[in-house]
């Protein structure tokens, strides 16, 4: 099981403008790394960022120990990081592409998100959505696929077939928020998550959350705890569509 990390994953994503200029990891290997077709994007730096096509990419690595890690991007929906990170336990990073939402979980008519990737067959990762409401009091993990030493926080609910997914879900807090972690109980590689539908069973079936909470972001990528030697991973094709 990855030690308990979430108190901290607000505060990455919400100072991202305001941190000190950060150093360059592994430039020139991350940078070589990148397709063969010049990317319209691409960063070494830890909180290396920009926007494209409503999407914000983060290269976000944010846990101790970390090694180096370079992003690229050909638009906001087509993009990729290289990370070669120690396995010494412990979460080194998520980079990640992140779509605003800002709506009520009542008002939502539609929120779906469609995903298409290319991930090691080595390493300890997992590929996963990061829902937070606004006020960063809950976090709703989908994990799509995972590989090596990692795991949720809090304690399984059992399984479920909802999104279009069957799922094993967890339910934990960290002291700061609470965390609903999803497993998709088999890996894939490409799909479609009718993420409302997990967000109305929450809130309106399991009564874990208000329907009145505001869906702040929808985040996609790759949680990484270790990639020794150097992976890649490649997200060919994402979309997140809400109304």
């Amino acid at each position: 099981m990855e030690q308990p990390k979430k108190k901290r994953r607000p505060l990455r994503r919400l100072t991202l403008a305001v941190l000190a200029p950060a150093m360059a990891l592994g430039a020139t290997v991350g940078l070589a790394s990148a397709p063969a077709s010049a990317a319209v994007w691409s960063s070494c730096d830890q909180w290396g960022n920009t926007t494209l096509n409503g999407y914000t990419l983060y290269n976000n690595i944010w846990g101790s120990g970390a090694g180096s890690q370079c992003v690229w991007a050909n638009s906001g929906t087509n993009w990729g990081v290289w990370a070669n990170h120690p396995n010494t336990g412990g979460i080194k990073s998520y980079p990640n592409a992140k779509k605003v939402v800002n709506k009520t979980i009542a008002s939502l008519g539609s929120l779906t998100s469609s995903y298409n990737v290319t991930v090691p067959s080595s390493g300890a990762y997992n590929t996963s959505y990061d829902i937070w409401d606004t006020d960063y009091d809950y976090e709703i993990m989908l994990w799509v696929n995972y590989n090596g030493a990692v795991g949720p926080l809090g304690t399984s609910q059992g399984n479920l077939t909802l999104g279009s997914h069957t799922w094993t879900v967890y339910k934990g807090s960290n002291g700061s928020n609470e965390v609903f972690s999803f497993l998709r109980t088999s890996d894939s590689s490409s799909g479609t998550v009718d993420i409302k539908s997990i967000l109305n069973w929450i809130a309106n079936t399991k009564g874990w959350m208000s329907s009145s909470e505001t869906i702040g972001d929808v985040q996609f990528g790759y949680e990484i705890t270790s990639s020794s030697g150097g992976l890649d991973f490649q997200t060919n094709n994402l979309t997140v569509s809400s109304s």
